[in-house]
C-alpha cells in the first residue's frame, strides 16, 4: 500500500533523528580518524625515502669499491709497463709505453676524484638518512599515540553506531527511492548533516531563514514534501516532529 504523505515525513524524519545520533558519535572522534589518515600517509612517505636514500648510499658504496678496484688495475698496469721500458729497443716503443703508464696515471687521478666526491656525497646523505629515520621514529610515536587514541574512543562507542546504522538501514527500506535519493544528496550537501528540519519560531531550523504563513500552513496540512526556499531541506511541522520524540520517550 502507498504510503501518505505524513507517512513518509515520519519516515524520513525518523532516518534523520538517526543519522543525528550516528554523527554526534561520530564528532566526538573529532578530527582523529584524518590525523591517523595523515600520519599514516607521512609514516609512508618517510620510509619510501629512507629506502630511497639507503638505495642510493649502496649505489654510492658500490661505485666507490669498483673505483677502488680500477685504481688496483691500474697501478698494477703501470708496474707492468714499467717493467716493459726496461726491455724498449727505440723511441717509439719508450713513447708508447710511457703513454700508457700516462694514461693509467690519470686513470687513477679520476678515480681517487670520483671516490673524494662519493665520500662526500656518503658523508651528506647518512646525514640526511639518520635525520629521516628519526623523524620516522617521532612519526611512529605519534601514530601509535593516535591510533589507541581512537581505539579508545572507537571501542566505547562503536556498538551503539553498529546498532544505530542498522536501525537506519532498516527506516531507509520504509523510503521510496527517489525520497532518498534526494535525503542523501541533502545530507551530503549539509555541513551539518541535516537534511530533514523542523520549523522554529517560524524559521528554518537548518538555515534559520523565516517560513512565510502560508507556507507554514501548507506544510502543516501533510499534503506535499515541501523543501525551504532557501537551504533546499525537507520541512517538518511540530506534529511530525512530537510524534517521534514522544516515541522517543
Amino acid at each position: 500500500m502507498e504510503q501518505t504523505v505524513e507517512q513518509k515525513l515520519k519516515a524520513l524524519f525518523e532516518l534523520q533523528n538517526i543519522h543525528t545520533k550516528i554523527d554526534k558519535i561520530r564528532q566526538v572522534r573529532g578530527e582523529l580518524p584524518m590525523e591517523v589518515s595523515d600520519l599514516e600517509d607521512e609514516v609512508a612517505g618517510l620510509e619510501t625515502r629512507i629506502n630511497k636514500i639507503k638505495a642510493e648510499l649502496d649505489d654510492l658504496e658500490d661505485s666507490i669499491v669498483t673505483r677502488k678496484n680500477m685504481i688496483r688495475d691500474a697501478q698494477a698496469a703501470v708496474k707492468k709497463y714499467e717493467t716493459q721500458l726496461n726491455d724498449v729497443k727505440n723511441n717509439r716503443e719508450y713513447d708508447a709505453i710511457s703513454k700508457e703508464i700516462e694514461i693509467q696515471g690519470l686513470e687513477i687521478q679520476v678515480c681517487e676524484k670520483k671516490i673524494k666526491e662519493h665520500g662526500f656525497e656518503i658523508t651528506n646523505k647518512t646525514q640526511v638518512y639518520d635525520k629521516a629515520l628519526a623523524d620516522l621514529e617521532e612519526r611512529k610515536k605519534d601514530l601509535d599515540a593516535k591510533k589507541a587514541e581512537l581505539n579508545n574512543i572507537t571501542s566505547e562507542t562503536q556498538k551503539e553506531e553498529d546498532d544505530l546504522s542498522s536501525k537506519a538501514k532498516e527506516a531507509e527500506s520504509d523510503i521510496e527511492e527517489r525520497l532518498l535519493v534526494a535525503y542523501n544528496r541533502l545530507r551530503n550537501n549539509a555541513k551539518n548533516g541535516l537534511a530533514v528540519v523542523t520549523i522554529q519560531r517560524d524559521s528554518c531550523s537548518g538555515c534559520f531563514n523565516q517560513i512565510p504563513p502560508q507556507r507554514q500552513l501548507d506544510i502543516r496540512q501533510h499534503k506535499k514534501v515541501i523543501v525551504c526556499e532557501h537551504c533546499g531541506r525537507i520541512l517538518v511541522d511540530e506534529a511530525i516532529a512530537g510524534v517521534k520524540e514522544e516515541e522517543a520517550l
